[in-house]
């Protein structure tokens, strides 16, 4: 039951992108769990080869390590290195086996799966900006997001309507 007491930390832990913004109650990590694992539900049948099983898994696991760390963005002068490995040493210790293996598929960044998650974390960051462009500038995020995807899915940024960058 304890890993699972942290694991429900993150329904309460806000994205720290948003609070620096002072967006008036920013989404939580879990949140942004939930509305990425719902893009991938919509677009990954699409792609073929794409295994949805896995893809669902790496969507719900991919930010775990943040209820030990937090959500650490670009602005919180801590290196890439060092974000990383922060994040490694927190899901060695509160992931259970299983799911290690899923965040470090996540994290390798080398699979169709972890690469169609990674791009549909971008896009989900860029649809709670374009949501939140009512209460602050947030095209920083969206300009952010556009540049990390990768051109064969790009498809996917013009279908929900996104600003093109």
């Amino acid at each position: 039951m304890e890993r699972w007491n942290q694991y429900y930390k993150l329904k309460s832990l806000p994205r720290s992108g948003w609070l620096r913004k002072n967006i008036n109650q920013p989404e939580t990590v879990a949140a942004h769990s939930w509305g990425l694992a719902l893009l991938c539900m919509e677009y990954g049948p699409q792609i073929d080869g794409l295994s949805m099983r896995r893809v669902l898994e790496l969507a719900l696991v991919h930010d775990l390590p943040e209820v030990t760390v937090g959500d650490i963005t670009p602005h919180d002068g801590v290196s890439l290195k060092e974000k990383h490995r922060l994040e490694r040493t927190a899901a060695q210790t509160i992931l259970s086996e299983s799911m290690l293996a899923i965040w470090q598929e996540y994290d390798e960044h080398q699979t169709l799966e972890s690469q169609f998650v990674h791009t549909m974390d971008k896009i989900d960051m860029a649809i709670q900006a374009t949501i939140y462009a009512t209460e602050d500038d947030t095209e920083e995020f969206l300009n952010s997001a556009w540049q990390k995807i990768p051109s064969q899915w790009q498809w996917i940024w013009i279908d929900l309507q996104l600003p093109t960058m």
